[in-house]
């Protein structure tokens, strides 16, 4: 009487990692997930290890969960690898603010975004 398994959400050639709460707007967090979207997944980590932006230390440890999930849950070979989807959500948005002049308030978004890395195993072409 064991409940039946969920379906997997993407292919069996397939593995993905999700980054939540990350404290970046989604509009920065996009620019760095630009960067590494179909390039093989030494070539990305690479990418992500000399980059200048804050966030690129979080994306990289997003990326090397999908990897590791890929090699172990899915039994997918590592040199293979390519990063074929990475999308950029909207997450949380904390509210803050500081009095200004003539008594107003000026308001302050802190907004988090989450991140979806998928990668897929390519054959190569001899």
């Amino acid at each position: 009487m064991a409940k039946e398994k969920n379906p997997r959400r993407c292919a069996d050639n397939e593995a993905m990692a999700v980054a939540r709460m990350l404290r970046v707007s989604p509009q920065k967090l996009n620019l760095v997930a630009e960067q590494i979207r179909g390039k093989p997944v030494a070539a990305a980590l690479a990418d992500l290890t000399f980059s200048n932006k804050r966030i690129a230390g979080d994306v990289k440890k997003a990326l090397q969960s999908a990897i590791a999930n890929a090699e172990n849950n899915h039994g997918l070979d590592v040199d293979t690898l390519v990063v074929a989807e990475a999308w950029v959500g909207k997450n949380i948005t904390l509210k803050r603010g500081r009095p200004r002049a003539r008594g107003r308030f000026g308001k302050i978004l802190k907004p988090f975004s989450q991140l979806t890395i998928k990668v897929r195993e390519v054959e190569e072409a001899a």
